[in-house]
This record gives C-alpha cells, structure tokens and sequence, in this order.
C-alpha cells in the first residue's frame, strides 16, 4: 500500500472479521460473488465465518425438496457446527431433523415453521437441542403436545416459542390443543415471549400458562376466538405482561407489532435463477452438480427490482 494512501487491503483481515462483513450480504452474493474476488475471501465463505447465522428462510419457500436439502447440508458442513442460528422453511425429511441436531452443540435460535416433522422425530432429536433459547414451530401441523413437551424437556433455557397456526388449516381439536398449552406450562417455565395465534384454546388453559410462565412479557393469541381474558385481572396479577388478541389486529395495528413478528415478505417480485456461477462444494472441495438456486426478491421497489447484479470478477 502506497504511503498516504486510504487504499485499504480488505483481502489481509482477519477471517473472522471478513465473515462479520460478508454476513450483511444477500445470499446469492455471498455464495455467488464474494468466492470470485479472490482466495482469501473464498476460503472465508468456504468455511465457517459466514455461517455462524444460517438464514435461508425465504429462499427455501421457493426451491424444490432436494435442492433444499443440499444446501442445507452444504452450509451446515461449511459451519464446522458453529451455528448458532438456523432458519429454513418446509424441511421434510428425517434425516435433514438429524442432521441439525447432530451438529447443534451451539445452535440457539431454531426457525423450522412449516416442516414435516412430526412428534416421533422431535422425541428422537430434542435431547440434542439442549442450549436453544428461541424455538419456531409455527404452522408445523404434524406435531402436537407430545413434540411440545419433548422440547420443553430438553431445552431448558426456551424464552421464545412461536407456536402460530394458519386459521384455514387448524383442526378445531380442543382437547389436542389445550394439551399444547398444558405442556408449554409445566416444561417452558422460563418464557419470556409466547406466539400462539389461530390455536383454539380455552380461557382456562392460558390461565395455566400464565400461572406457571411468570416471566412472560409477550403473548400473542389473535385469533382465539374463545379466550376472554379479564383486564383487570391481568393488571392485577400480570401487569408487566403485553397481550395481543383475541382480536385481530388491522393492518395498521399489526406494523406496529413488526418488532415482535416476522416481517411479512411478499415473493411476487423478480426471480434470478443461476447454476453456472456459484461455488457448490463441501468441505471436500466436491462440487455440487445439477444444483440450481433460485432467489427471489420481492417486496423491493422497483428501482432494486430492476438492478442487475454485477458480473463475477
């Protein structure tokens, strides 16, 4: 570097610092562009710096089973079992369940809304995912008190549980869900924030939750319907403790609460499809024939939409 100079060599920091950085890039740049510059940065993406946050949420609502599945893998190869965050959406198979249990000693956030597993599975991996502290079972039809309970079991640090159903595909099971309830009361002492939206429970049953979770501040039960919680009640006996619902919220109402949810994506924007240009590799160096990714950015402007990414160096 010339005397004087504010040239900086981005390529000589340290790895981990480069992974901080590259982190706050889209997906298809880091796995895309970022190889491209030069080795250092390659091997920075190729191994764990990038991935100590795995968040794949939105692309994998669009892409086909098996391509999820190999990203998956690959990434969380990449990891080294570093990761401390996993989001992913629809996953399917047992083994993919086992796979990230097996490699959980650091994972603490697990975001599995939409998957197929069902109450055998979490029985079988919830032993593994003892250091979580925020768990997202959102619209995860196929497990019910028994899978609640193995992961209140097993985690016993939990302070977030988003438990959130979709309102046209909920069975009207009483019984079953007041069970639900039950558990998250006698295993998951120590919430802090609870979602359990479109549940049909009873008044009683959240009772329980709220006479056994003393320290939970956030309670989201839009959508059930036969709830009547009274207010004086709760400022009596949960004053620090903010309820949204039964009521549904507008759509004024519900910006507000963005804090607190996720944020809505819509995915009618563009789509990119690539598979000449990204790196799929394993750790091994093996390179991942056939995979195609697809990104979708929606939600953008249409100054963005219309941006065309940068050609690989």
């Amino acid at each position: 570097m010339a005397e004087g100079s504010d040239a900086r060599a981005w390529e000589e920091l340290i790895p981990d610092a480069l992974g901080l950085i590259f982190r706050n890039l889209p997906l298809q740049e880091i796995l895309t562009v970022i190889p491209r510059v030069c080795k250092s940065w390659s091997r920075v993406v190729l191994g764990p710096y990038c991935w100590q946050e795995i968040d794949i949420d939105e692309w994998s609502q669009h892409c086909k089973p098996e391509q999820l599945d190999k990203m998956l893998h690959m990434l969380i190869d990449r990891s080294c079992g570093s990761f401390r965050r996993l989001s992913v959406s629809g996953l399917h198979t047992e083994s993919m369940f086992t796979l990230i249990a097996d490699h959980a000693g650091s994972l603490q956030r697990l975001e599995l809304p939409r998957s197929e597993m069902n109450d055998a599975i979490v029985k079988l991996v919830a032993p593994r995912l003892c250091n979580l502290t925020y768990l997202d079972v959102s619209y995860c039809s196929k497990i019910g008190a028994c899978a609640i309970e193995a992961f209140g079991k097993h985690c016993r640090s939990l302070v977030v549980l988003r438990r959130t159903m979709h309102p046209l595909e909920v069975d009207r099971n009483y019984q079953c869900q007041e069970e639900e309830a039950y558990a998250i009361a006698k295993t998951m002492t120590k919430l802090r924030h609870l979602e359990m939206s479109y549940q049909p429970l009873t008044t009683q049953a959240v009772l329980e939750i709220l006479s056994k979770c003393k320290d939970l501040e956030y309670l989201d039960l839009r959508g059930c319907w036969d709830v009547k919680l009274d207010e004086k009640y709760l400022k009596e006996r949960h004053s620090g403790l903010k309820v949204l619902g039964p009521d549904i919220v507008d759509h004024y109402e519900q910006i507000f609460w963005n804090d607190w949810a996720d944020s809505y994506s819509d995915s009618s924007g563009y789509e990119e499809a690539f598979d000449d240009d990204v790196i799929w590799e394993d750790e091994n160096g093996i390179e991942l024939d056939g995979f195609q990714v697809r990104f979708y950015g929606g939600g953008f402007s249409g100054v963005v939409t219309g941006f065309d990414w940068p050609p690989s160096p």
